[in-house]
Parts: structure tokens; sequence; C-alpha cells
């Protein structure tokens, strides 16, 4: 039971995220916007997450890990709240700024819980529970946009994930609000450093690895339609195709002991620059799909892997600090990345973007060893499988 909650808090979230990332189209035209007006509004999903990340640490070193099951029901509360008010530009910046909020605060929330589980029976749990994600991404998605073609309500998709919210949360606060902390002998030294320098290392790291992974998943289906001439339901189809590979790819490297880690980034990094280059030169949508399906093999692993090698080191007294810190400087990578390919592509095209995205993944590949050194987690990484094996045993 103790890895069912990182699980289930996952499967919510990507469920959630589904709902939304194909219900876009409907909220703007409910709204009655322009392309220019939604993106001005999106920007407040944003401005609502990055303070809520940096609370939800600490409410979760003062509270424990049930506070993820507040945040997680909050989450489709606020979706379904969303899909009823967001009638013009002012209600939708609202509600995307609560959206937003309750979003980074499940973010940092789920992800502790995962790390405590990993932490306290020694088994892959942080990766794996982000495939769930991805998957319930995919799932959501599909289910939504039948949902669009048969013409029901906007508000009835998001009412589905708020109820599915709504008992993922009731989960978490039966098997959560039970639980022991974690024995003083499971817990190891924290690396050494100034307050969060560390956190803030390894988080650059995950900007990169987030800027990779969201430009590709924003810009696949504009490179498939004005690049390569692909239909509007080809074009569609890249984001998903990502997704899938994604989820695919955690389930995959997911059970990979935890001294592989530097391995496991550096291999994946090497596979994100590979799979942006391929699409850069991609002359047809086949080899594009090829590309993106590298490019997303790459990505997938790299932010679960930064979080495992974090988490079973950090002490638990700070675990919501620590997990907050690096999620929080992560997503503003995640934030930036579509934004990134938006000014190259001003400048030299999409092809060019594609490659300079390619060259976010060399810099990720540079940076790893010496920033996992300096923070002072590059030294968990030759331990071997003797640690691993005294902490399963708990």
């Amino acid at each position: 039971m103790i890895r069912s909650p990182a699980f289930v808090a996952f499967a919510a979230f990507g469920a959630f995220w589904g709902v939304w990332g194909a219900s876009v189209p409907r909220v703007q035209q409910q709204a009655g916007i322009g392309d220019g007006s939604l993106g001005f509004a999106l920007l407040f999903v944003g401005a609502g997450a990055l303070p809520a990340m940096l609370l939800a640490g600490r409410a979760l070193d003062r509270w424990g890990p049930a506070v993820a099951a507040v945040v997680i029901g909050a989450l489709g509360v606020a979706g379904a709240g969303l899909a009823l008010t967001a009638v013009n530009l002012a209600s939708l910046c609202a509600g995307l700024a609560v959206v937003g909020a309750a979003s980074g605060a499940a973010d940092v929330a789920m992800n502790a819980v995962a790390g405590r589980a990993e932490k306290i029976t020694g088994r892959p749990v942080i990766t794996r529970a982000h495939g769930v994600f991805s998957s319930l991404v995919v799932l959501a998605s599909l289910a939504t946009g039948l949902s669009a073609d048969a013409s029901l309500p906007l508000a009835v998709p998001f009412t589905v994930v708020a109820g599915l919210s709504l008992a993922a949360g009731a989960f978490l606060l039966m098997t959560l609000s039970g639980e022991v902390t974690v024995p003083a002998r499971a817990t190891t030294a924290a690396p050494s450093g100034p307050g969060i320098v560390p956190f803030v290392l390894v988080g650059v790291l995950g900007a990169l690895a987030f800027a990779s992974e969201n430009a590709h998943q924003s810009w696949s289906a504009v490179f498939a339609h004005d690049e390569l001439h692909s239909g509007a339901g080809p074009s569609a189809v890249a984001p998903a195709v990502f997704a899938g590979v994604v989820a695919i790819a955690r389930f995959s490297v997911g059970g990979l002991k935890a001294a592989h880690a530097r391995v496991v980034l550096l291999t994946g990094a090497v596979g994100a620059a590979a799979g942006a280059v391929l699409i850069a030169a991609a002359p047809t949508l086949l080899v594009a799909a090829l590309g993106l399906a590298v490019a997303a093999a790459g990505t997938a692993v790299l932010f679960p892997t930064l979080l495992t090698i974090v988490s079973r080191d950090v002490d638990e007294s700070r675990r919501g600090r620590a997990t907050s810190v690096v999620t929080t400087v992560s997503y503003l990578g995640f934030l930036l990345g579509p934004v990134y390919v938006g000014v190259w592509a001003d400048a030299v095209g999409l092809r060019g973007a594609m490659i300079a995205v390619a060259a976010l993944a060399v810099v990720l590949f540079t940076l790893t060893p010496a920033l996992l050194r300096l923070s002072g987690f590059g030294r968990t990484e030759h331990r071997g499988d003797a640690d691993l094996v005294a902490r399963s045993s708990l």
C-alpha cells in the first residue's frame, strides 16, 4: 500500500491534464477570445503554480504527505469550476490561476509521496508513477475528444475528472494519514551545501529536461503541419505519439536500479538531442515521427531520474521543501521551452528551432556530471546495489 498512493495521485493528475489539453479549443470558444488572448490567459497557469509549489513543500514538511490528498482533490474541483465559469477573458484568467495553484501544489505533493515511497521500499516508484501520468494524459485526451465529438457539454469531462480527483484524494487521505515516518536508519546523509543550493543545481538540470520535453509536446503538431504539410488529423496525432512513447519509456526504464541514474540521464540526453536533429532534417512525416519517438524516449527518463537521485538522499524532515525547490526550478524550463522554440522559429524557422532544442540536450549532457558533483548528489552514483538491498529490507 505504500506505493499505491503515488500511482493513484499521478493517475488523477494525468487525467486532469489530459482533459484540459483536449478541451483548450472549446474553452477558448466558450470564453469568446482569440489566440493572442488565449496565450495571455495561459500565463496565469504558471503565475498560480510557481508560488503554490514553494508553499506546498513547507506544507508537506509541516503536516505530512496527507497534504497530497487535499491538493489532488482541489485540482479536480478547480477544473470543474473553470469549465463552468470561463465565459470571458477575465474569468478564464482567474480560473487558470486557481488551476495553476492547485496543479503546482499537487505536482510537488505527489512527487514527494512517490519519493518517500521509493525510499521506504527501495523499489522504483517515481519513474513508473510518471509513466502512469503520461498514460492517463493519453487516455483522458482521447476520451475528451470523443465527448466533444458527441457534442456533450464542456463541463461533462471536467465534472467526471473532478469526481475521479475527489475519489483519489479520499484514497490518499485514508492511506497516507496512517503512515509512519521513515525510520532514522533509512535516512542517509543529505548532500553538503548551503541551504537550497544543491536542490537548485539539480533543478537546473530538470529545467533543461523539461524545456526539451515541452518544446516537442507543444510544437510537434505545428511542425508536422507547417514544415511537412500534413493534414490537420495527422498533425494532431503528433503530441499523442510523443506522450505515448514517453509513457512506454518510463515504464520500461522504471525498473532500473538507482545506481544507474547517471547513465540513464546521459543516455536520455543523447536520445533527446538525436531525436531533435532527426526531426529537424526529416523529409517526411514518417521520419519526423521516428525522430519524435526517439526524442520522447530520451526526455521521458530525465526529470523522474533527477527526482530519484534527490529522493534517496534527502532527509525526511525536509523532503517537501527539497521536492518543491527541484520541481519549481524545473517547472521554469517547462514554461519557457515552448517560448524558446517560438523565438528560434521566428529567427531561423522551425527546422532551425529543432536544432536549438537539440542544443538544450547537449547542454544537459555536458552539465550533468558537473552539477551532480557540485550538488553532492553525484557521489551517490557509486554506492552500488548493496545500499538499495539494505533499504528494501525495511
